[in-house]
């Protein structure tokens, strides 16, 4: 690690892409107490502020502002780090898996497993005696890449009740065999009959957790994240900050069921300071691609009954949108499919045009709402987000990782699917994230995602997944820095290096605005800073600076 002799450091000699429209590019930047002083020319900045100040030259590499994952589970990320790894290309390579994990397992203890996706793997679903003969004395849960199924062995069953006259969950559905038993498939809110049996991890066990995984966070050049994950995830992120350990900034979602101990206790969108701040009320108005229970206008191909799942109607989230946003806090609504998207729209509006009823002098007409996945839109609601001023918080590796899955399930509709473009070209505000653990929070494979359409091996063509929706990597990159900034409140100190602005910064090992986009993905950072402080530095960056 390089540390800092002099309150104040100037980083030089470097090739600075700013994000900021005044100034796009600069060769040097001064930092003091955590912000930028000032940006610009290094010969003018080094005879101003030389004398005072730590010289780091950086042999012309490219700086570029740190990136936000504007939606990440980083509980849920830190524990999946210890967990099963199921994302395999065959489901007998993921029994294997488990199996290496009950090996060094004690009797009784439960194993946990995350990532399967039964549309990869040509055996298609497991089942729970897939797993009893490997997993004979342990419960077995294992979590599917969307997070919206769960595959269990039959102790699992046993411990959670369920048996062949176990009724399905409002909002789930245990898959069954045609003797009505059950598969060891659970769908959507059925997965909480079998995880509420899991004992919780602790305060202390997540803390530890979200730390281990901070560090690989910043070695990617995650600065920031918006959190969607529960109380657990909170309580662990500050305590973690209390001890001056939280190096990432983080925007953390309430959910639903907690709206009215928020309001109860007076907490509003924005408290907080620049490392740990309340963000939005998650809630949830559908399911998701994979399982098909995102909730679409028309049947998903070849089913002809099956349109999803609706979780939360228009009517539903504009009263919950109102409680919220007359107590200061946003909403951020999870939606996927298009009918789901239309009616957290519909809501919009209404809240929109209620609150303005009430007098703009309100701050809660001022409220930042926003969509978290609009993975698929009618085109005739595409204008609305922009109109509305409700922000896309999308995933764009999502896009390559679920493309064979979307032409599968939404057949022609899919050229409405991941419209990055088309969302800008209206107008709307991007924030873009990785959905974490779902998939992978590198943010060059999401930039790379978002510029190519195309995955690390290519497919599905040279053009990339319905090419018209590509988009360049200036647009791309605001979706990681001025976009992730906006959507949280902070684009006046966020998102782009300028003077007054927090000291959050990238050392790239390649000039991400000059080489071929295909080769985005390999791009990693050499260094990483967060308020001033390298919080990641490679040994290439110590030998570059110390050599200076």
């Amino acid at each position: 690690m390089m540390h800092n002799d002099s309150p104040r450091q100037i980083l030089y000699n470097a090739r600075i892409y700013t994000q900021d429209e005044s100034n796009p590019i600069s060769s040097a930047l001064v930092i003091e107490h955590g912000r930028i002083l000032n940006i610009g020319d290094q010969d003018h900045l080094v005879v101003q502020f030389g004398e005072s100040s730590t010289l780091q030259n950086l042999d012309g590499k490219i700086i570029i502002p740190g990136l936000t994952d504007a939606h990440i589970h980083l509980q849920h990320y830190a524990l999946s780090l210890q967990r099963v790894d199921c994302e395999t290309a065959s489901k007998g390579a993921c029994i294997k898996n488990v199996a290496a994990h009950v090996k060094e397992a004690n009797p009784g203890e439960w194993i946990l497993g995350h990532g399967w996706n039964q549309n990869e793997w040509p055996e298609d679903f497991g089942n729970a005696n897939d797993l009893d003969q490997i997993a004979p004395e342990n419960p077995v849960y294992l979590t599917a890449k969307s997070l919206h199924a769960a595959w269990v062995n039959t102790i699992a069953l046993r411990q959670a009740g369920i048996t062949n006259h176990t009724p399905d969950p409002q909002g789930g559905q245990i898959q069954r065999h045609p003797d009505g038993s059950p598969t060891g498939i659970l769908f959507e809110t059925a997965m909480s009959l079998v995880s509420e049996m899991i004992p919780a991890p602790s305060i202390p066990q997540v803390s530890q957790a979200i730390e281990q995984a901070q560090s690989r966070l910043l070695k990617m050049g995650i600065t920031g994240a918006h959190d969607f994950d529960r109380r657990t995830c909170f309580a662990a992120l500050q305590d973690l900050h209390t001890g001056g350990k939280l190096k990432i900034r983080v925007t953390k979602s309430i959910p639903l069921e907690s709206l009215p101990h928020a309001v109860e206790l007076g907490l509003q969108t924005g408290f907080g300071d620049d490392f740990l701040r309340v963000g939005s009320v998650k809630a949830f108005a559908d399911g998701a691609l994979g399982p098909r229970t995102a909730a679409m206008l028309q049947p998903y191909e070849r089913e002809p009954e099956n349109r999803g799942l609706l979780m939360l109607d228009a009517e539903e989230l504009y009263e919950q949108g109102r409680y919220a946003a007359e107590n200061g806090l946003s909403m951020a609504v999870h939606a996927i499919g298009d009918s789901a998207n239309h009616e957290v729209l519909q809501a919009f509006e209404q809240l929109r045009r209620e609150l303005v009823d009430l007098g703009p002098e309100r701050k809660s007409s001022q409220l930042r709402h926003r969509i978290e996945h609009v993975q698929i839109i009618h085109p005739d609601d595409l204008a609305r987000l922009a109109e509305l001023n409700v922000i896309a918080s999308m995933q764009p590796i999502h896009a390559t990782s679920d493309y064979l899955a979307a032409d599968r399930y939404w057949g022609a509709r899919s050229k409405d699917a991941y419209a990055w473009n088309s969302l800008l070209q209206a107008g709307t505000i991007l924030a873009f994230g990785s959905d974490a653990p779902v998939d992978s929070p590198n943010p060059f494979w999401g930039l790379h995602a978002a510029v190519t359409r195309r995955r690390a091996d290519g497919s599905p063509g040279s053009q990339g997944w319905y090419p018209e929706q590509r988009i360049s990597l200036r647009e791309a990159l605001q979706g990681f820095t001025t976009g992730a900034a906006y959507a949280a409140g902070m684009e006046d100190r966020l998102g782009k290096l300028a003077p007054g602005f927090l000291a959050d910064l990238l050392v790239l090992d390649q000039d991400i605005f000059k080489i071929d986009p295909g080769l985005i993905r390999d791009i990693h950072p050499l260094g990483t800073m967060i308020a001033g402080e390298w919080v990641y530095t490679s040994p290439q960056l110590e030998e570059i600076t110390s050599a200076a």
